[in-house]
């Protein structure tokens, strides 16, 4: 009998360890600005129903830093849907260009996100937060 009662406080424990754990990883917090290595800024914010996930371009670095795309600074280029915790996936459109985005929030200070075009042409990059 004790070695059940044994089982079964180790199985809860378990359990509540588990949870905690889930709890941790649904605690990333996207609001903020974050930075890839270009030096591109995005600021995220959760948005729509507190569950969707926008991204307004602060600053536009590297190959992308067109006259077209800049004119895009300071607007919100993204809005995606939560699909499970810290992922969302929606779209980012600019100039007149637009890609299927998949935003993965992968510590409390680094988002991933997945642009593909057409389905085909997929670039992933990584946003640090500033």
């Amino acid at each position: 009998m004790h070695f059940l009662k044994s089982v079964a406080v180790a199985a809860a424990l378990a359990s509540t360890l588990s949870l905690s754990a889930f709890a941790q990883e649904a605690a990333f917090d996207p609001n903020g600005t974050f930075v890839d290595e270009y030096g591109t800024t995005f600021t995220f914010a959760l948005c729509g129903a507190g569950t969707d996930l926008c991204g307004t371009l602060d600053v536009l670095k590297g190959e992308s830093a067109t006259e077209e795309n800049l004119a895009f600074v300071g607007t919100q280029v993204m809005q995606a849907q939560q699909t499970e915790p810290n992922v969302w996936k929606g779209t980012i459109d600019a100039g007149g260009l637009s890609a299927d985005a998949t935003v993965t929030q992968t510590s409390a200070d680094t988002i991933d996100i997945e642009g593909c075009r057409a389905g085909l042409l997929c670039q992933t990059l990584t946003y640090t937060r500033q």
